[in-house]
C-alpha cells in the first residue's frame, strides 16, 4: 500500500457499472459509465464491462499500480468467486471485491455500525453491527428480491395475464400492462420466456403510476412490495442496526407505500455504492464530495 496513491470504486451490477476515481485525500479524479455487468450471468462479459467502465475512469492516465481499487458486485457471495474477480484485475496496487449490499452499506454509513435496504431491479437488507455483517434476501430472481422492481413487474405481469383469461376481474392495473402486449396472451407467454429481472423492472414506474391513480389492484400488489420492505427493515432492526439507509432506484418511489413508521426510520445514503468499495479499499472522501 506504500505506492498507493488513488483510489477506485466500482459499482457492478445488473443495470449498469460505474466507476469513480480519488486520490488520497478523496478528491474525484474521473468517472466512468458502462452497462449491465452481472458476473453470474456471463462472468468474462461482466470483467470486460467492468475493465472498460475502470479505463473511462482512469483516461487521464493514471498508473494502475498506483491504484487500490474496491470493487462492488451484485451477488458475490464467497471468498473464492472474490480471488476470482481479483485475478481478472491484475496490475493495480490491490483489489478488494465484495458484495454490492456490503459496499453500499458502507457508502451509506460509513465504516461504522449501520444498515441499509437495497430497493432496485433486485432487494436486500445488510447490518455492519461491531465485527459482524449480515445480509438478510439479495437471493435472486426466482427465489427472493421481494420488495424490488422485478419482483412488482413479475407479480403484476402475472395479474395481469390473469386477467386476461378471465382468472381474475379486469383492473386498470392489467388494461395498462396488457397495452404493451397486445393484449395477448400468448405474446405475453413468449416474451417471459427470454425475460431477465430488469425486463420485469422496467415495469415498476407504470405500475407505481397506476397504484397512485387509485386503483385497487396495483395498489394491493405495490402494498406486498411495501410490506416486503418493512420486513426487511424490522429484521435489520433486530440484528441492532440503529441507523438503516433506504437505497436504489426503486426505494424512494416506494416510500409513500411504505408504513408511515418505516418510513420514517429510514434515512438517506450519505454516500453511494461507488463510494463504499472506495472506503473499502481504504480510500477518503473529501468534505465536500458529491454523491451522483
Amino acid at each position: 500500500m506504500a505506492t498507493t496513491q488513488f483510489f477506485l470504486g466500482v459499482d457492478g451490477g445488473a443495470t449498469r457499472c460505474r466507476a469513480r476515481l480519488r486520490d488520497s485525500s478523496g478528491r474525484e479524479l474521473g468517472c466512468g459509465l458502462g452497462p449491465a455487468s452481472n458476473i453470474y450471468l456471463d462472468f468474462d462479459e461482466a470483467m470486460r464491462v467492468v475493465r472498460e467502465t475502470i479505463e473511462a475512469a482512469i483516461a487521464g492516465g493514471t498508473a494502475t499500480q498506483e491504484i487500490a481499487v474496491g470493487l462492488s458486485l451484485a451477488g458475490l457471495s464467497d471468498e473464492k468467486e472474490a480471488e476470482r474477480v481479483a485475478a481478472a484485475l491484475p496490475g493495480f496496487a490491490r483489489v478488494v471485491a465484495v458484495n454490492d449490499a456490503v459496499a453500499a452499506c458502507v457508502g451509506a454509513n460509513g465504516l461504522g455500525d449501520g444498515g441499509l435496504i437495497i430497493a432496485g431491479t433486485g432487494s436486500a437488507g445488510i447490518a455492519r453491527v461491531g465485527a459482524k455483517t449480515t445480509i438478510i434476501g439479495g437471493r435472486g430472481f426466482w427465489l427472493g428480491d421481494d420488495g424490488s422492481a422485478a419482483r412488482l413487474g413479475e407479480a403484476a405481469l402475472r395479474a395481469t395475464l390473469r386477467a386476461l383469461d378471465g382468472l381474475e376481474p379486469a383492473s386498470g392495473l392489467a388494461t395498462a400492462l396488457a397495452r404493451h402486449f397486445d393484449s395477448d396472451p400468448l405474446r405475453m407467454s413468449r416474451w417471459a420466456s427470454d425475460a431477465r429481472p430488469r425486463d420485469y423492472g422496467a415495469f415498476a414506474p407504470q405500475i407505481l403510476e397506476v397504484a397512485r391513480s387509485g386503483d385497487g389492484r396495483a395498489r394491493e400488489i405495490v402494498g406486498e412490495a411495501a410490506g416486503a420492505i418493512a420486513a426487511l427493515a424490522n429484521a435489520l432492526g433486530a440484528l441492532g442496526a440503529e441507523r438503516i439507509a433506504l437505497a436504489g432506484g426503486f426505494g424512494e418511489p416506494l416510500r409513500p407505500f411504505l408504513p408511515p413508521d418505516v418510513a420514517q426510520r429510514l434515512s438517506q445514503p450519505r454516500r453511494d455504492a461507488v463510494d463504499g468499495a472506495i472506503l473499502l479499499a481504504g480510500g477518503q472522501l473529501a468534505d465536500d464530495a458529491s454523491c451522483p
